[in-house]
C-alpha cells in the first residue's frame, strides 16, 4: 500500500501518495495548474514551464517535482501570474497565432490560456517567422508558424510498433518538430484525428475538417480552462 502524506497549496491541505508529481497531486485534488507540454501518462519534461510553482521562494516545474511530507506549495501569487503570462506572450510573438482563421480555434489550449491570463497586448516585439508547411501526401497538414514545440506529438503518437511520427530537427532556437517523411504517408484517420487532437494548438491538422464544430460547441466556449 502506498504511504499517504499531506502537502499544502496554497494553505489548502491534500492527501496524496509518495510517488506523486505536485501537478498529478494537484489534478487528484481539482487544483489547478496550468500546463501545454505536459500529457498524461507520458513522461514529463518541462519544456513549457507553465506550470512553474513556488516552494521557499525557490521556483520549479508541478511536472517533474515530486511531493514531500508537509511540502508547502504557492500556485496563485502574483509573480507566478505574470511569468505565465510572460512565457504565453513569448509563445504568441514567436510564432504566427492568428485565432480567428486557425481551425483549433475554440479548441486551443495557448489561446485559452492567454484568455485566462488576460493577455492583451504582449510586452514583446512580434517576430513574424515565416515557416514551412509540411504535409504533402499526406492526411495532416504541420503548420510550423503555429508549433511551440512542445512535444507532444512525439510523445503519443506512434505507429503499432512503437515507431513515432514525429521527431525533432535542429537545435537551440532552431529546432523544429517534423513529421517523418515516410511514415506520415500513411498514417491512419484515426491516428491523424489524434495528432490533432494532441496538439495543444494549430500546429496539427487533419486535412478536410476544418471548422468543422460552430462557434458555442467548442471546447472552451463551454468551460473555461482551469474550470
Amino acid at each position: 500500500m502506498e504511504k499517504e502524506i499531506k502537502i499544502w497549496i496554497d494553505g489548502t491541505e491534500i492527501t496524496t501518495s509518495k510517488n506523486k508529481t505536485i501537478l498529478e497531486a494537484a489534478k487528484e485534488n481539482n487544483i489547478y495548474i496550468p500546463t501545454l507540454c505536459y500529457f498524461v501518462n507520458t513522461e514529463p519534461k518541462a519544456n513549457c514551464r507553465i506550470c512553474t510553482i513556488m516552494i521557499n521562494n525557490r521556483m520549479l516545474t508541478a511536472c517533474t517535482t515530486p511531493v514531500a511530507d508537509g511540502m508547502e506549495i504557492q500556485n496563485n501569487t502574483e509573480e507566478l501570474t505574470d511569468l505565465r503570462k510572460s512565457i504565453i506572450e513569448l509563445l504568441f510573438v514567436s510564432g504566427n497565432h492568428f485565432c480567428p482563421t486557425c481551425e483549433k480555434s475554440g479548441n486551443c489550449e495557448l489561446q485559452a490560456l492567454a484568455y485566462k491570463y488576460k493577455m492583451l497586448v504582449p510586452r514583446f516585439p512580434y517576430e513574424f517567422p515565416h515557416k514551412q508547411m509540411i504535409g504533402k501526401g499526406s492526411k495532416i497538414l504541420k503548420d510550423q508558424n503555429r508549433c511551440i514545440a512542445c512535444k507532444r506529438c512525439i510523445k503519443t503518437i506512434k505507429d503499432k510498433k512503437g515507431r513515432r511520427y514525429f521527431a525533432t530537427k535542429y537545435r537551440g532556437y532552431k529546432l523544429e518538430i517534423v513529421p517523418d517523411e515516410e511514415m506520415i504517408k500513411t498514417i491512419s484517420e484515426e491516428t491523424a484525428q489524434q495528432a490533432m487532437d494532441n496538439c495543444p494548438v494549430g500546429s496539427i491538422i487533419k486535412k478536410e475538417i476544418g471548422f468543422n464544430m460552430p462557434i458555442g460547441t467548442r471546447k472552451f466556449d463551454k468551460t473555461p480552462i482551469g474550470k
